[in-house]
């Protein structure tokens, strides 16, 4: 989904073209003149003293008269890049606002561009069959019903595939549950709640190790510049996007699970990105766990559904005792918490969710209705903790 200036939600589909030999030259085509026009835009705009958006944009009609390819392009696409020029100029502005380290734009080389965007017109789609101006009708394969009116549709390239994204103006509801909860991301397990509900972590990236291994060994044994080296490089893409999609795949279907058991989630607001760095801290499974993506996805689901996403400060929640409040040492390693005041013997994560949960109320005590000696089996995975100190 994407925002416009009305702040009206647009729904994007996502279908696999498959273009014929005829329409892929013509696809392949339209990206590079598109690079080429947003290169000649942005040497326009380095050249300007002060920036004038209507003067950069009124070079595309020079350029048809200049370069007869461009007129080979539906002209919404062209128009399109000066759109995209300036936005990446307006985020660009951003990160310089919050202080980061930014360069100037810089001009796209070739095989950088990915997309190509029809705007309002140009695009039609029936049967089966999606038309483009000026490349023809692409045979795709909608796998789900488009409703809505379509706003506008970007052609994508992955590695060597073609992908249409479809964005309508259909309003999608999800409708949220009634429970509270607080979650507690981890390794092992890759989310406990205060219910103590665990949802295993499928280690997407351990799963397809070796075979990444194997292509990454073989891409380095070609010769630079060689057609071998081309297909190893395309082989070893291949599995990267698998393994993505693999992810994003398990982060919506537990994301989406949550945001319909639950109207209120309590998660730890951690700093990933710090944790990362830590030499104790297993940071090849905690990027493969994408927490981060977890983390956008919940807020953005929840937003839509009506759903609270509450984050709080990750100090001392595994190192409280749930049953009695008293504060102790946890190493990363010990993986049931048992307390050396009141005796109590829980799992180290169940045991941090529900202080999570009572930290919702401001609650740091809070009674847990389970058997005050029942040990749990300890494992030996470790668990990425937020840097906690010793005090509250």
């Amino acid at each position: 989904m994407l925002k416009v200036r009305e702040n009206q939600k647009m729904l994007a589909n996502k279908f696999r073209l498959y273009p014929n030999k005829e329409q892929t030259d013509k696809l392949e085509f339209a990206l590079d003149t598109c690079r080429r026009a947003y290169n000649m835009m942005l040497g326009e705009l380095r050249d300007q003293v002060v920036i004038d958006r209507n003067m950069i944009q009124a070079i595309l009609p020079d350029l048809k008269i200049c370069e007869p390819r461009f007129r080979e392009v539906y002209s919404k696409t062209l128009q399109y890049e000066c759109y995209r020029l300036f936005s990446n100029l307006s985020a660009l502005k951003v990160l310089k606002g919050n202080h980061k380290k930014v360069g100037r734009l810089r001009f796209k080389g070739k095989g950088w561009f990915k997309t190509i965007n029809y705007n309002q017109s140009g695009f039609s789609l029936e049967d089966n069959k999606l038309h483009l101006s000026k490349i023809g009708d692409i045979k795709i394969k909608v796998h789900r019903e488009v409703n809505g009116n379509i706003k506008q549709i970007q052609i994508k390239k992955e590695i060597d595939r073609w992908y249409a994204i479809i964005i309508t103006d259909e309003k999608k509801q999800i409708i949220c549950g009634n429970k509270v909860v607080g979650i507690d991301l981890g390794i092992n397990n890759y989310l406990v709640d205060s219910e103590g509900n665990k949802i295993e972590n499928p280690k997407i990236l351990e799963q397809n190790l070796s075979k990444l291994k194997h292509l990454q060994k073989d891409l380095s044994r070609k010769k630079k510049g060689s057609s071998n080296r081309k297909k190893a490089r395309i082989r070893l893409s291949k599995l990267h996007l698998k393994i993505t999609n693999q992810r994003t795949d398990f982060l919506h279907k537990i994301t989406t699970k949550l945001i319909k058991e639950c109207k209120i989630i309590v998660m730890e607001n951690l700093d990933i990105k710090q944790m990362s760095q830590q030499k104790y801290f297993n940071a090849k499974n905690m990027m493969d766990a994408s927490w981060g993506k977890f983390a956008q996805l919940l807020d953005f689901k929840a937003e839509n559904a009506g759903c609270q996403i509450v984050k709080i400060d990750p100090r001392n929640t595994s190192k409280i005792c749930s049953q009695c409040g008293h504060i102790q040492d946890m190493s990363l390693y010990k993986r049931t918490y048992e307390c050396a005041e009141c005796g109590f013997v829980i799992d180290r994560d169940y045991n941090s969710a529900i202080n999570i949960l009572n930290k919702l109320a401001g609650q740091e005590l809070s009674c847990v209705e389970k058997s005050v000696n029942t040990p749990l089996e300890q494992t030996s995975s470790m668990k990425q903790e937020a840097l906690t100190s010793t005090e509250c």
